[in-house]
């Protein structure tokens, strides 16, 4: 669904090892949108001081440091929510009725706060449109 492609910047031959990483890509016959979407990463800018990437959608991280990996990190989620047609939502759920086992059926449930004074709980999941739609439909309220 993704390609992030991650180079070490301080390397002599950074901008020639770009160039074939890119010429490997492309003769695989890789579908367009996934080298048109591909997340380019610089690493170890914490060896450059000041850096700042000449390409416009360049990621700058230290992965040593940890520098700039949490914005890798949503950066990555957004492109793979947007190849895959999903979303992340956090709906009410009531915790008598079938609707929390339906979305672990149906879609990926990443957190649930129980909310045990009204026996609801609100869940946090990530699904895709078509799923979403049934949701509702199933369970309109």
């Amino acid at each position: 669904d993704l390609i992030v492609h991650v180079r070490d910047i301080t390397h002599p031959e950074t901008n020639l090892q770009k160039a074939t990483v890119l010429s490997v890509l492309k003769n695989l016959n890789l579908p367009s949108h996934l080298l048109d979407s591909m997340v380019e990463v610089h690493n170890k800018v914490d060896l450059i001081e000041r850096y700042k990437p000449a390409e416009e959608n360049a990621l700058a991280i230290s992965a040593l440091h940890r520098h700039g990996l949490e914005e890798l990190k949503e950066e990555i989620e957004k492109k793979i929510l947007t190849a895959t047609g999903k979303k992340i939502l956090t709906v009410n759920v009531n915790l008598e009725g079938s609707q929390l086992s339906w979305l672990y059926k149906e879609a990926t449930v990443q957190e649930v706060e129980v909310m045990p004074e009204d026996g609801t709980a609100r869940v946090k999941v990530i699904i895709g449109n078509s799923a979403f739609g049934r949701y509702k439909n199933l369970f309109p309220n």
